[in-house]
């Protein structure tokens, strides 16, 4: 393969270029396809459980079958991931998490079904941590923020327009409607790609090791990554604790009728939609440590409220919907902002790589533990929900210690680089 020059130069602090738009929308709509998949199946819960007749512990191995799966994928790609064309893996993994989607789309039973998502999660566990790479190629620290707020919207996207008509199409076509609607989706965005995204492979003319083994091996190894590896692999626990049992919660335990449970998704996604791009302006502005701490404190306040909720109106439910998830979203902008200056040029890819992996075997092992904590009765109500509330609500106080650490190195890479222009710009005037 020929290295060609970078697909962009770095924008202004204010300013993108028109094709740097063009990839912030492209990785946009990726993410939302990919969002969607596995959120998908928290609404799809309730009806899942019901139509196949499966236990909360089999759901919950569907849903770790995916992030286990994404894991491994991770993993192996780690070693591989800086010695190709961006364009290209990201075209070949996400053409295999079409394949995977479609395939759950035409799951007649459980075992099918699970197989399925072993697929998707081996292409599509990987794809989030390329675009990822691909943000710090093309993008500076300092508008890192707002461009991650930007992609990161897929997530309310996917509730706002996604998740309400994955819920329709499943309530009045059958569960199999929402994933044959997604991966025709992700075949156009597919497309898109291909045509409209150039060569990003100026990483491949800086000096590094050529051999997979050991430049996994180095990223496994180097201190300073081992840091950020750990505290990303905690940052996983929330959502996989409680977004697979989060729709059977809300219809059982708080009283929402289901043919009104995509109002709360819908409500709470333009909320977020709206809180993604304002975090990530945020994040750049006050620091992403400094917003990360204030999401987390709000996330564990609404976690602990909403965990404890019993029958409960469904305007308060969208209420504390709104506020948990416009924390969740500061939480994910300023860190998957903050960790992305962790990593040098050379290593970008394996790294993204290894903390995908490791957040998928960690959100992967959180689904499974949630499985076995929740026990659904025959009324259908969920017990000990609250239970997975305080586990999720230590984890994120744990996660503002291990933050800490990263912020300051951070810090210290982005002065000596400063130092380091200063003194060229010294020398040649």
């Amino acid at each position: 393969m020929t290295p060609h020059s970078s697909a962009s130069a770095p924008p202004s602090p204010s300013v993108f270029s028109p094709y740097q738009k063009v990839v912030i929308a492209i990785l946009a709509f990726l993410q939302f396809t990919i969002v969607l998949d596995f959120m998908i199946l928290a609404p799809l819960g309730a009806i899942l459980m019901q139509t196949m007749g499966i236990s909360t512990r089999q759901f919950g191995a569907v849903v770790s079958a995916y992030a286990f799966s994404a894991g491994i994928a991770g993993l192996l790609a780690a070693g591989v991931a800086d010695r190709f064309d961006r364009k290209r893996m990201l075209l070949f993994f996400y053409t295999g998490f079409v394949l995977g989607t479609f395939l759950c789309g035409m799951a007649t039973s459980y075992q099918f079904l699970l197989g399925a998502r072993i697929v998707t999660g081996v292409f599509g566990g990987v794809i989030g941590s390329i675009s990822f790479a691909i943000i710090a190629d093309l993008f500076p620290l300092e508008v890192r923020g707002r461009v991650m707020g930007t992609v990161q919207s897929a997530f309310a996207a996917s509730q706002v327009m996604g998740i309400p008509l994955g819920v329709y199409l499943s309530t009045h076509l059958g569960w199999h409607a929402p994933f044959l609607m997604i991966a025709s989706l992700a075949a156009v965005v597919g497309v898109l790609i291909a045509v409209k995204l150039k060569p990003i492979n100026a990483h491949l003319l800086l000096p590094a090791g050529r051999d997979p083994i050991r430049h996994l091996i180095r990223t496994l190894s180097t201190p300073r990554y081992l840091q950020t590896f750990a505290a990303t692999t905690l940052l996983a626990t929330g959502g996989f604790m409680l977004m697979p049992f989060g729709s059977a919660f809300t219809v059982n335990n708080l009283g929402i009728p289901l043919t009104k449970l995509h109002l709360i998704y819908m409500v709470t996604g333009v909320a977020s939609m709206i809180a993604g791009p304002l975090m990530g302006r945020l994040s750049d502005r006050l620091g992403k440590y400094q917003v990360f701490c204030l999401g987390t404190v709000l996330a564990m306040i609404m976690v602990t409220i909403y965990c404890n909720l019993g029958r409960t109106p469904i305007g308060l439910v969208m209420l504390f919907n709104i506020l948990l998830f416009v924390a969740v979203m500061a939480r994910m902008v300023s860190a998957s902002a903050l960790t992305t200056a962790v990593p040098d040029p050379p290593d970008r890819g394996a790294f993204m790589s290894v903390s995908s992996a490791l957040q998928q075997f960690s959100g992967g092992v959180a689904a499974w533990v949630a499985g076995l904590i929740v026990v659904q009765t025959p009324s259908g109500e969920l017990q000990r929900y609250d239970v997975l509330g305080w586990v999720v609500t230590v984890a994120m106080l744990v996660m503002i210690a291990m933050m800490y650490p990263i912020h300051r190195a951070v810090m210290r890479k982005v002065e000596q680089a400063q130092a380091a222009q200063v003194a060229a710009n010294l020398s040649h005037s």
